[in-house]
């Protein structure tokens, strides 16, 4: 099997970094690293976000129907991989939710989410994770209660939901909610797109670990706060519906598969490995003693190859999409490997660095800003978020390899 980008997909990579060299200036650099941890992507955020849409950089495989280009999913992989590398800006359209409306929604609603996810008049956070039931969704207690007949049909949220990042810069949430309660567990749950100005909601900030001092660009996981959202009485159109009634455990989980594939979850994993390497080629006279030692050198190669590794199932899981074929464990699997590989690399560099791997940003002698630091804190996040590692192996035994639930 070639794994190799043909001529075309290599001479738009050179392209894109063309354009990344020319106009990232550190002032732009700057606004952008704003978004990334949550302020808000500045003045200058909206016309570069312009600049790539214009040159039909944007939601390359998105149909062309909804917005899209219509392209192939491993060219957007190409696009998206260098703004990732370059910014940490996600360029292949709308982000967490978008998805899952394309895979689930109704025409109307693709119609009216897309495109508009694909410009950013729509930014969507995700509302799953509540104070009770951190990574087991299946507990969810937000509740929403249908009232009235069609066309005037509509539901009344109550509940609270914790740790939905950049819902105070979103415009949408992507809601799960208990819509029977008489339910238990996976049975009952839906999934709601709600607008964040409708009445009732309430968005209240949680500071993390990298708010003070605030990490370095390049930081993994350093947004420097995340929220908890309360909806007190919160009343939206039954059009606001994602799939069917009842049906939210499945709608979630398609789209938690297809927005886990892409490259910049991959780089997120990934980007710790190229970051030690390029600090070990550099110019600091710290770098050349680690970068001569046998057992460094060793260990830097073994984390690579497990880096390849996570390139190699991003890339199976984005060719089953592009097929139109059916998820199972894949996604699963992927979301096991690379976050695991992460807290590794981390663990490792820290190691390597000795001391000066505790030197936050600001610090005197510190390295690269304090950036190894800075993501020796968040390591462990990404075995959480968007589904803990143990509920995946859960996935792979059931849905990969077959085997039965635990007896009671």
């Amino acid at each position: 099997m070639d794994f190799h980008f043909s001529p075309e997909e290599e001479a738009l990579r050179t392209e894109v970094q063309a354009f990344i060299a020319q106009e990232f200036t550190e002032e732009v650099l700057a606004d952008l690293a704003g978004g990334k941890r949550g302020r808000g992507f500045g003045p200058r955020g909206p016309a570069i976000f312009r600049k790539i849409a214009e040159r039909g950089w944007n939601a390359i495989a998105w149909p062309e129907a909804y917005g899209g280009q219509g392209g192939s999913r491993i060219t957007q992989f190409l696009v998206e991989e260098e703004f990732y590398r370059a910014a940490q800006v996600v360029i292949g359209g709308g982000g967490t939710g978008t998805p899952a409306v394309l895979a689930s929604g109704t025409e109307e609603q693709k119609r009216h989410y897309v495109p508009k996810a694909i410009s950013r008049e729509i930014i969507f956070c995700q509302g799953y994770s509540e104070p009770q039931c951190g990574t087991d969704l299946a507990g969810v207690r937000c509740r929403a209660t249908r009232t009235g007949e069609a066309p005037d049909a509509h539901y009344v949220v109550n509940g609270q939901k914790i740790f939905t990042t950049n819902a105070q810069v979103s415009t949408h949430i992507f809601l799960l909610v208990r819509t029977d309660p008489q339910s238990r567990r996976h049975a009952g749950l839906s999934i709601l797109l709600v607008p964040l100005d409708t009445p009732g909601i309430t968005v209240r900030p949680l500071y993390t670990i990298q708010n003070d001092p605030g990490g370095p660009p390049g930081t993994t996981y350093g947004e420097e706060r995340t929220n908890e959202v309360f909806f007190d009485n919160v009343e939206v159109p039954a059009s606001c519906l994602l799939g069917q009634e009842g049906d939210g455990w499945a709608v979630s989980q398609r789209g938690l598969n297809l927005d886990r594939v892409g490259a910049w979850r991959y780089l997120i994993s990934v980007k710790r490995d190229e970051d030690i390497v390029n600090w070990l080629k550099s110019g600091d006279e710290r770098a050349q003693p680690l970068r001569d030692d046998a057992a460094v050198r060793d260990k830097v190669a073994e984390l690579w190859i497990e880096g390849q590794l996570c390139r190699l199932m991003t890339m199976r899981s984005m060719t089953i999409e592009q097929r139109h074929a059916t998820f199972s464990y894949e996604g699963a699997a992927e979301k096991v490997w690379a976050p695991e590989h992460g807290v590794r690399a981390t663990e490792a560099i820290a190691q390597m660095l000795g001391p000066h791997a505790q030197l936050l940003n600001g610090s005197p002698e510190n390295v690269q800003d304090g950036l190894y630091a800075h993501n020796l804190l968040s390591a462990f996040q990404s075995t959480v978020n968007h589904g803990s590692v143990q509920v995946m192996r859960d996935q792979i035994a059931r849905k990969g390899l077959g085997l039965p639930k635990p007896a009671k």
